[in-house]
């Protein structure tokens, strides 16, 4: 998404940018204090920043019929997650987010996403909620798919499943905000039409991976609805976050505000 943007294949008169990279709970929590302009956060992460930030029609991570997986060392029923330990990637993300909302009942254990497959490896937790590349990459690894989270909430409510977003500052004047929106989209445009040059670079920064699956994985998330999520995303984004609110999970309603 970014590669136009950080390698200045795409620029501005009115703004620049510095690339930072973080883990997805790290720029979650970030957000929190307002600490970029603009930042990807999870979509479970907006009802903590609202009050701060304004999310992007451009940029959004979105699984249709796919998703984060929970996976586990044996072969387990879904059923059998009930008071499990479960490696979760942070309590911010939308996939954890999602997990409870399928099954309430776990014990979550807060891992670096990298290192969730470790933990179940070594048996400190009898689970593992997979996201990013380790959505391709767990079978290789003779884990066991125990629930796909995108395609239960495909199945159950016809919905894609937003995962991650592009934010920014609501301080930010009106034509800076313009103007960013304008830049991502851009950049996102560009990277779709160079696949092969934007996947090269992207690769600096995989773990794991080849081309081949690195492809895969752009394919699955980095699509039309990352242009622009259109009408789909913000309804089921919407939905998501409503549900958690019902059960619990996220202590404010918010009403999602997009800017194209």
């Amino acid at each position: 998404m970014f590669y136009a943007l950080a390698t200045k294949k795409i620029r501005s008169r009115r703004v620049i940018f510095r690339h930072v990279l973080e883990d997805i709970e790290s720029l979650n929590r970030n957000a929190t204090q307002g600490l970029y302009e603009l930042t990807a956060i999870s979509y479970h992460a907006y009802p903590y920043v609202a009050d701060k930030y304004l999310l992007m029609a451009a940029g959004s991570s979105v699984g249709d019929g796919y998703g984060p997986i929970l996976a586990s060392a044996r072969p387990l029923a879904p059923e059998e997650i009930k008071g499990k330990r479960v490696a979760i990637p942070g309590m911010m993300t939308s996939a954890y987010l999602m997990l409870k909302l399928y099954e309430p009942d776990f014990e979550p254990v807060v891992i670096p996403f990298d290192k969730v497959l470790d933990a179940v490896k070594e048996q400190a937790v009898d689970l593992g909620l997979v996201i990013h590349e380790g959505q391709l990459t767990y079978a290789k690894s003779g884990f066991h798919n125990v629930v796909d989270l995108g395609r239960w909430w495909k199945q159950q409510y016809g919905l894609p499943l937003p995962l991650g977003a592009n934010v920014m500052l609501r301080s930010l004047a009106d034509e800076v905000q313009s103007e960013c929106c304008r830049l991502l989209s851009e950049s996102i445009r560009y990277a779709l039409d160079n696949q092969e040059e934007a996947i090269n670079y992207a690769l600096q920064f995989a773990r794991d991976m080849d081309i081949p699956m690195a492809q895969k994985f752009v394919g699955m998330y980095v699509n039309h609805y990352t242009v622009d999520c259109g009408e789909q995303v913000p309804i089921a984004a919407q939905k998501m976050l409503d549900m958690g609110y019902e059960a619990g999970l996220i202590p404010r309603k918010v009403k999602l505000e997009f800017v194209r």
